[in-house]
């Protein structure tokens, strides 16, 4: 079973400021919810007990990560950004035919009418 984890004992300006949010209540949830298990000690909150002890009110912001993960590992973004930015004839390919690469492109009008 694993030890019992303790709040370290909080400054004046820490425990004021735990206060302080507690009872605004106008902060997100989760900072509030952390304050409060902060304040009581309760139960479960081994996690944030241990990351207050290590950096303090910083705990009280969660720094997550969410969302899909990235397909396109650091290396692979370079790659495509390399190849979009870099002119077909340099690569190997031919230019757009009918007109200078310079030039914008133009709209043929269909004859059939």
């Amino acid at each position: 079973m694993a030890e019992p984890v303790r709040v370290r004992r909080l400054t004046d300006q820490e425990g004021q400021r735990l206060q302080q949010i507690v009872r605004r209540g106008s902060t997100s949830s989760v900072r509030y919810r952390r304050a409060m298990m902060l304040l009581a000690s309760a139960g479960g909150v081994r996690d944030v007990i241990h990351r207050f002890n290590e950096i303090g009110l910083a705990c009280l912001d969660p720094k997550w990560a969410g969302g899909r993960p990235r397909l396109l590992s650091a290396d692979d973004e370079d790659f495509v950004v390399a190849t979009a930015t870099t002119r077909p004839v340099r690569l190997g390919q031919p230019s757009p035919v009918g007109r200078s690469v310079n030039s914008p492109p133009t709209c043929a009008k269909s004859t059939d009418a």
